[in-house]
Parts: structure tokens; sequence; C-alpha cells
């Protein structure tokens, strides 16, 4: 998975993270989880603020 893998990233979170709330969470912890993520190969150079955004709406959509 790569930074532009949106739903596939928001849908992992969920299933690895099911205590969190996404509505609660900082872009730093989110970047972290993502990079922690099995499969996740991408540099964290190409991640930024509009990208984790997005992750973070589509993990709000997945587990609502």
């Amino acid at each position: 998975m790569k930074w532009t893998d949106i739903n596939d990233l928001a849908i992992e979170l969920a299933e690895a993270h099911p205590e969190l709330d996404p509505l609660k969470i900082n872009f730093v912890d989110l970047m972290n989880w993502v990079l922690a993520l099995p499969g996740f190969e991408d540099d964290s150079r190409h991640c930024g603020e509009k990208i984790l955004e997005a992750i973070q709406q589509a993990w709000i959509d997945e587990v609502t």
C-alpha cells in the first residue's frame, strides 16, 4: 500500500485500531499508525496534511 491508497488504509486502520475514535486522533499518531501497517511500502516524506485528512475522513466513513 501507498499513501494514495486512502480507502485501503482506512479499512486497515479500522481493523488494527477498533478501540480508537478517528475523530479524536492527531496527525502525528495517524501517520505513525499508517507507517506501521503490514504491507505499507511508501516513504513518510510523501505524506502531507491533505493525505492525512483524506485518510482520517475515509476512516470515519468506514466506522460510521
